[in-house]
Order: structure tokens, then sequence, then C-alpha cells
């Protein structure tokens, strides 16, 4: 009798050991939250942009990075596999500035419209205090952090990621130190799993501030006042270790927020995003560059066209925005247009072109648009000014990963790097091509195209809302 309990014992220990060796597996294999952790896309047209295009290849995701790619690839036996005949496969495009995940200025549209229709208005007085100077440190507050901020239910994130976007640069705005912008990963299952570097760009503004009735007032003190924020930081590099090694020698130093984190943003040669859209700002920026002897990239770019020698010379990047100038919608059709924007207006398109010329550096960013749509509308705007779509796809996805010191780990299909891909069924910047498949730091999303809405006139066939369903739960039992 008491054998026979014993070998009952080990027989239910061996179930539980079995049972629980089978749940370990499975959640190995599909990963936490009943998701897979390994993907194979196979049959397919693969642009690793870092090389020549591979014909009828494979790309295998495992645990979030890309495992291998080319044409004799091994499939892992968990993986789940993706038929990718008659498909392309990319990197995920980035998007190298955008206000992504950020939460409104408070105040932001009452601005815009006073700097749109408020010329020769007396504007009101600022609310709080009043700057006096320099020393009040106005519109400054780089202790900002667009991660700090990130509010991951913003229905465009989703909006870009549909349309192949899996990378965005998000910055804050408001002020001349808005605060540092975030290279974040569209997808997540919470706040922190989006960020890919918290601290990534600085951008300054030359805005004044509120103008008329505070510091600065001009763009002349706008510039004065950033060089003197540069100036103090110096003087602070150099004075605080001084006091930290001679504390009972050496007067002790007045905190100062901003040069405090001013200074450890440039120790670590973080990138400060000057503005210059046209040919004298972006002439301005390169000498400021070069005075503060920063990192500095450049964005707007617009009127690059103009001066593509003098950007060549100083190997500093660009950032083109790809909000083309135009006529505001509620300009006086019978107003006079001058010359000078007429052409502005004409070229504009024409700068990345003539920018992949002469051999500069640069990359895309939205600058506000408000669809993916509209982005590549203005992408085939330049395609169609003498961009190649070759140079297009790399500024989306290699050049801008390069700007932002991430070609490391994004950018192109290269193993080892963060598994960010969009499947299409044609090419990526074709006007009637659909994106497939995204995955987001291996994570897989199956993209549906919206069924348009049916016109007033048609009548639903009966059967409609039992075959919807149907077609519902055969989607739900396959892939995710």
């Amino acid at each position: 009798m008491s054998d026979r309990l014993n070998r009952r014992r080990i027989s239910l220990a061996a179930i539980v050991v079995c049972c629980a060796g089978l749940v370990g597996w499975a959640c190995v294999a599909r990963g936490e939250g009943g998701e897979p952790r390994y993907f194979a896309i196979k049959n397919a047209r693969i642009a690793p942009v870092s090389g020549a295009v591979i014909e009828n290849g494979t790309v295998v995701i495992a645990k979030g990075l890309i495992a291998a790619v080319g044409t004799s690839v091994t499939i892992p036996p968990e993986a789940w596999v993706i038929d990718g005949t008659g498909l392309t496969v990319y990197p995920g495009l980035i998007d190298a500035g955008t206000n992504l995940g950020l939460p409104p200025e408070e105040g932001a549209e009452q601005q815009a419209a006073a700097a749109s229709g408020g010329r020769g208005r007396r504007r009101a007085a600022p609310p709080g205090p009043i700057a006096a100077g320099p020393e009040d440190r106005p519109g400054t507050s780089p202790w900002r952090v667009a991660a700090d901020e990130l509010k991951i239910d913003d229905k465009r994130i989703e909006s870009w990621r549909n349309a192949g976007f899996t990378t965005a640069l998000t910055v804050p705005d408001g002020g001349i130190f808005p605060g540092q912008a975030t290279v974040i990963d569209l997808e997540g299952a919470r706040t922190g799993d989006y960020v890919v570097r918290a601290t990534a760009t600085l951008p300054i503004s030359l805005k004044p501030t509120d103008g008329w009735f505070t510091f600065p007032d001009s763009l002349m003190g706008t510039i004065a006042y950033v060089r003197q924020v540069f100036d103090d930081t110096a003087w602070y590099a150099e004075a605080e270790p001084i006091y930290e090694a001679n504390p009972t020698k050496t007067e002790r130093l007045a905190y100062d927020r901003s040069e405090m984190v001013l200074n450890r943003a440039l120790q670590r040669k973080e990138i400060v995003l000057l503005p210059g859209n046209n040919s004298i700002q972006i002439l301005r920026a390169l000498r400021l560059a070069d005075e503060w002897k920063i990192r500095a990239v450049l964005y707007g770019g617009q009127q690059g066209y103009a001066i593509t020698d003098a950007l060549a010379t100083s190997k500093i990047p660009v950032l083109v925005s790809l909000k083309w100038p135009e006529r505001p919608k509620d300009a006086d059709p019978e107003g006079e247009q001058t010359l000078r924007d007429l052409r502005f207006r004409d070229r504009a398109p024409g700068t990345p072109a003539a920018l992949a010329k002469a051999g500069v550096k640069f990359a895309f960013y939205s600058d506000g648009l408000a669809e993916p749509k509209d982005i590549f509308k203005s992408v085939k705007k330049a395609t169609d000014a003498g961009l190649s779509t070759d140079a297009a796809l790399r500024a989306f996805t290699l050049e801008a990963a390069d700007i932002l010191g991430l070609s490391d780990r994004m950018g192109s299909i290269t193993p080892g790097k963060i598994a960010n891909l969009v499947v299409t069924d044609g090419d990526i910047f074709g006007e009637k091509t659909k994106v497939k498949h995204v995955f987001v730091d291996g994570n897989w999303f199956e993209i549906h195209e919206e069924a348009a809405p049916p016109k007033p006139d048609e009548k639903k066939p009966a059967h409609a809302d039992e075959a919807g369903a149907a077609a519902s739960r055969e989607i739900e039992g396959v892939g995710r």
C-alpha cells in the first residue's frame, strides 16, 4: 500500500513538472502577455538600405532584434512565419522632428494667432513676472525632458505607426530653451517602453519670447541671450570642479539649474538643434555653431538649395522640414505676392535633391503636418523635384538614425539592430502602396485597411453583420 502511494506521488510530481515545462516553453515562445518573441518573413523582397536589395530573402526576428537576414537563413522552429511573397520589407521610418505624444503647450493657440494675425495690434501683457534681463532666464527650461511628459494615448501614434513610422524624435515646444527632445519607438505597454533615448537633442528657438513687454523682445536680443547662456554655462563648467576640489578656499557657487543641466548636456556631446530655414538664417546658424563649439544639427533647411556649398563645407547635418512653404489659406486672393516668396515656394521642394547632390547629410521631419498622408505628399514633391526614392528612403531611415546618433541600433535591416520594420505591397512611396505589417521593437502589428463607409443610397446586405462577425472570428484565430 505504501509503495503504491509513493508511485502515485511520483507520477503526480512528474505531471506537474511536465506541465510547468510546457507552460514555461509557451511563455518563452510567445513572450510576456501572450505575444510571440520569434518571427520570420520569408520569400520577400528586402530593402536593407545599408546594402543591395535582396530578392526572395528572409528576415528573422528574435526577442525584439533582427537575428538574421539573407537568402539562406535558417528559420527557428518556434518562429511565427509570414509569407512575404509579393511584399517588400523596409526599415521602419523615422520622423526626425514632431510632437507625437506631447500635450499642447498652454496658450499655444493664442500665441500662434497673435503671431499670424496680430501685426499692428497691441498684445496683452504676458502673465507672471516680466523678465528684466538675462539673469532671469526667460524662456529657458532645459531640465524639461519630453520622455517625462509623454502621453501614450495620443491617437497620432497609431496613425503614424500604421503608415510605416516606427520611431520619432518628439520635441518639446515653448521658449528659447524649451527642453530636451526624446527619441521614442511607437509602441509599448507603458510610457517607459517607448523611450529609446530620453535626452537625445537640445532644441533652441530664436523666436523672441513674448515681445514688447519683456526681455528678449527681438531677434538680436534672443541671440545675445543664448550667447550669454552658453558663456555662463562655460564658466560654470570651469568653476564647478575647482570649487569641489577646494571647498574651503573658494567661494561657493550659486545654484543655477539652467547652467547645471546645460553643462551636463554639453559634456555628453548632446546634439543641439539650431533653427535656420532661409539662406540668411542658415548661414547665421552655421556661424553660431562654430562660435559656440557645439555638436549642431540645423532644422528647417528649406532654402538650402541656395547655399549647398556652405552646408557641405560645414559638414553640419540638416533636418529638412516637409511642411513646404505655401500661401496662407486665408490670404487675400487679390493680395500682392512678392517674387521672392513665389520663388521660395517653387524651389523649396528641390532642396533635398540639391543637398544630396552636394553630399550634405540630411533627414526629414514632419514639422506639425497633421497626418502621415501629408508627409508622403510632401515627399512626392521632393522626388518630383529631382530627389531619388533611394535618397528619400535613406533620409527617413539610416541618415535619420545617423544624425540622431542611433545608427548602431536602427535605420537599416542589419543583424543586431532593433527589429523596427515595415512590410508593404509595393514601393514604400508609391501612391497606391499599402502597409501590410509593422514591427516595432519586434512587436507585430498587422495593418488592416479601413473599409470605406457605404454611400447613403446603398443598402446594407442583410447578412453583412453575420459575415463581418465571421471574418473577425477568422482573423482572431490567426496570427495574433
